[in-house]
Order: structure tokens, then C-alpha cells, then sequence
């Protein structure tokens, strides 16, 4: 089995990054994107695992070679590139089959790296829970598993034991195949305990009427800074791609004093490798079970709706897309990095999405607080999907009262003369079935 490029490499990596622009049509990849903003993006993913960059260029693709990607003329142009910048690391923006990463690495005699196992290096080295690293570590043997022959050059037959000849026995490369299946097959194990035991507190908190919010978006849209601002949480966050990687979940309240349950998920990005989405299944079922999706955009990048494409297609891809029954609203984030002519624009635009056909949108900056009113009140009104009611208690009741406060919305307060509350209430069934039953002297009209 190959090791981590981050355990094999020497300390500190010089790197080459070169993104392909593949033809258009058939087999284009991320068509929406400007391919000087997909080599940025490509770039920032080297530098998030501290490679030092010494070059980056944009290279079009008329054909994908099988043996190489690229043609003859370019393997050796980007090689001689390689070796005058100091190279030790080749990083290609695309997905290379074992092959052609093999033939690569012999041409141009360094480490070649493509997007995916750019992409597994960063999440192996940003996972901190037991669960993330779990999922990472499975991703990344699932992703290894075909490039074993890369790296083997001991791949003769094994000789029968015993001190006598025996049969031809399997080769090198066989035996460590199944050594790899069973360490995945163990991993795969452990994984379904972890998420047995999150589907356990998932159901515990089903059975509270506090709802669920899930925040989702392309990696450094602002997630966890919008996360931090509404809930007032010190989670990480950071200039930097996949700053945030293990799911963490915070209370939040809402205008009328309603509570719900934030989650920080880990940030989409393009051409998201399909080890990870499998891997990560766990994560995006907190997705599943939120009652409104919060998808974060950093609306001041020029390539937010490719951005926002790419998010779409991955929950499409677990059923939580636009024709899903769940409740998305768009977040425009970073409104405060526009100039004041695209700023008037967005915050009109964001007004008016009501008014259409597409997603609910709200225009908010996380780093100063702009819009957050607005955003809290639209959560308040989606959040609230239960039956009013009007309930009188005892002044002195004050263990019912906080209930309610914590449980539910209080609408309106009313203290009168004789000591009495009478509060308007909206609950859900549930949460008034448990009431009722908690504290059977209420009265409730």
C-alpha cells in the first residue's frame, strides 16, 4: 500500500500545480468554472497542507492521453518545468488513473498528486474526531486500493514455506489486496458503530420538539463564521479551505426565545471525490434529518454560482435537492467584501427572491452582523410550524413558564392583576402532548 504523500515527502514540498482545461463537451469537467479561479482554488488547496508553491499554470487539454493525460510535448514541457523551479511535487487539478499517475511520476521523477488525493491529504490531516478520522482513513484506503502497483516493484510470486519449493502461491501485489480489504472491512466496522451511536443522540433529539438547522456550502464560503455569529460558539474558522472538517452541532435561539440546533458540516468543493461522499455519509445524514438547510454562499466570489452548482449536485446526490420537501434558503454571504454598486444589487436581489420561483435568499455578512436579524426572524417563521395556543398559569409557576420559553415560541406575554400569566403559545403536537402531561394544571384554550 502507498503512503500518505504527507508522511513520505520531505518536510517542506515545492510544488508545480497544473490545471487542465479539458475540451468542451463530452468528459468536461466543471464547465460553469473560470479556469483561472479553478487553478486559484487548486492552488489554495497546496497550500493548505503547507506546500510551497513555485509554479502554477493553466494548460488546455484537446485530448485526455491514456497512458499520461497529456500529450508527449507537454509530459516533457511540464517535466523540464519541474526541474528548473526546484520541483519535488507535480500537483494535477484533475483525477489521474493509476496509470497515468504511475507514468507520470516516471517521467518527470518526482511525486505526482491529482485533485482527489490533494483533496484526502487535507481531511487526513484536518480530522480530529474519532468519527472523522474513521472516515477519512476509509476514503483514503478505498482511493488506494487501486494504485497499489504504483509504488511495489517486489511484485514477484511468493516461494511455498517449509523450507520446500511450492506452488507459485500469490503474488506481492495480491497479498497486500487483501490485507487492504480486511483493514477496510474492519474500518467499515468500526464506522457503522460510530454512526450507530449518532443515530441513537439523533433520535434522542427527535424526541425533543427542538429543531435542527444544517448549514452547508462550498468550503470557505463562511460557514463556520456565520455558525460562530449565530450561535456564539468559538468554532474554527479560517481563511483557508476545509478549515472545518468534523461536524459540530450548538443551540441557537431564535426571536421569541424558540431554540433550535445548529450544525457546521464539512464544505463542498468541486469534482468532490466520490470516496468522500461515500466516506462522509454519516456527516451529510445530519443533513438529512435538518428541518430548514442553511446553503451558505460566498456571493462576493466571482464563481459563486458555480460554487452553488456543485453544492446543489452533491445534495442532489443524497435527495435533499430543490425538489425535496425540506426547506433550503440561500444565505449570500461576504457582502461586506462587494463594492457598493454589486452590494445595492445583491441586498435587491435578496429582497425580491420571495417574489420567485427560486430559493428564499437572505444577504448577510457574518463578520459584521449585517442581515443577521433578518436571517434569525426567517429561521423563527420556517422553524415554527406547530398549532398556537393560549395557555394561563400561575405566576408562581415558573418551572411551567420556562418550559414553554425553552420548548416552544412564545408569541405573547400577558401578566395580569390577579397574579395570573397568560401566555400565546405556538408548539407542535408532541411538544403539547408533553405538556399536557407535565403539567396537568394549566390551563390551555
Amino acid at each position: 500500500m502507498t503512503d500518505s504523500f504527507v508522511d513520505r515527502t520531505p518536510e517542506v514540498q515545492t510544488a508545480l500545480v497544473v490545471h487542465p482545461v479539458r475540451a468542451q463537451g463530452r468528459g468536461s469537467i466543471n464547465r460553469l468554472r473560470d479556469p483561472a479561479a479553478r487553478l486559484e482554488e487548486a492552488v489554495g488547496l497546496a497550500e493548505a497542507l503547507d506546500v510551497v508553491i513555485c509554479g502554477a499554470q493553466v494548460t488546455p487539454l484537446r485530448t485526455a492521453m491514456p497512458a499520461t493525460l497529456f500529450g508527449k510535448g507537454k509530459v516533457t514541457e511540464v517535466g523540464d518545468q519541474a526541474r528548473d523551479l526546484g520541483a519535488n511535487v507535480v500537483i494535477i487539478d484533475d483525477a489521474l488513473t493509476p496509470v497515468q499517475q504511475r507514468n507520470l511520476e516516471k517521467a518527470w521523477e518526482v511525486k505526482v498528486l491529482d485533485r482527489t488525493g490533494l483533496i484526502l491529504e487535507i481531511f487526513a490531516r484536518r480530522a480530529r474526531t474519532r468519527e472523522g478520522k474513521l472516515q477519512v482513513e476509509l476514503a483514503r484506503l478505498d482511493y488506494e486500493k487501486s494504485r497499489l502497483v504504483r509504488t511495489w516493484t517486489h511484485l514477484e510470486r511468493q516461494r511455498g514455506g517449509m523450507g520446500v519449493m511450492g506452488g507459485p502461491g500469490e503474488t506481492q501485489i495480491e497479498t497486500d489486496r487483501r490485507l487492504l480489504a480486511d483493514k477496510i472491512g474492519k474500518l467499515k466496522k468500526e464506522l457503522d458503530e460510530v454512526r450507530r451511536t449518532r443515530s441513537l443522540h439523533r433520535v434522542a433529539r427527535q424526541k425533543t420538539p427542538t429543531p435542527t438547522i444544517a448549514l452547508v456550502g462550498y468550503t470557505n464560503a463562511g460557514k463556520s463564521t456565520l455558525f460562530n455569529r449565530l450561535t456564539e460558539a468559538e468554532v474554527m474558522a479560517e481563511d483557508m479551505l476545509f478549515a472545518t472538517l468534523d461536524p459540530t452541532l450548538r443551540t441557537v435561539r431564535l426571536p421569541g426565545g424558540r431554540p433550535a440546533i445548529l450544525s457546521d458540516t464539512v464544505g463542498f468543493i468541486s469534482d468532490l471525490p466520490h470516496e468522500l461522499v461515500e466516506a462522509f455519509r454519516a456527516t451529510l445524514e445530519e443533513v438529512q434529518e435538518a428541518d430548514v438547510i442553511l446553503h451558505v454562499r460566498d456571493i462576493a466570489n466571482p464563481d459563486s454560482r458555480a460554487q452553488a452548482h456543485d453544492v446543489e449536485s452533491v445534495l442532489d446526490q443524497i435527495k435533499l435537492g430543490r425538489d425535496s420537501d425540506r426547506v433550503l434558503i440561500e444565505v449570500w454571504n461576504k457582502v461586506d467584501m462587494l463594492d457598493e454598486e454589486g452590494r445595492g444589487e445583491v441586498l435587491s436581489r435578496a429582497l425580491r427572491s420571495d417574489e420567485g420561483t427560486g430559493p428564499l435568499a437572505v444577504a448577510v455578512s457574518a463578520v459584521t452582523g449585517e442581515g443577521m436579524d433578518r436571517l434569525r426572524q426567517i429561521l423563527a417563521d420556517h422553524v415554527d410550524t406547530g398549532e398556537e395556543a393560549t395557555i394561563t398559569l400561575a405566576y408562581a409557576d415558573g418551572q411551567a413558564i420556562a418550559w414553554l420559553y425553552r420548548h416552544g415560541r412564545v408569541l405573547k406575554r400577558v401578566d395580569q392583576d390577579d397574579g395570573a400569566v397568560v401566555l400565546r403559545v405556538r408548539l407542535d403536537a408532541q411538544a403539547i402532548g408533553r405538556f399536557q402531561r407535565g403539567f396537568p394544571s394549566a390551563v390551555m384554550d
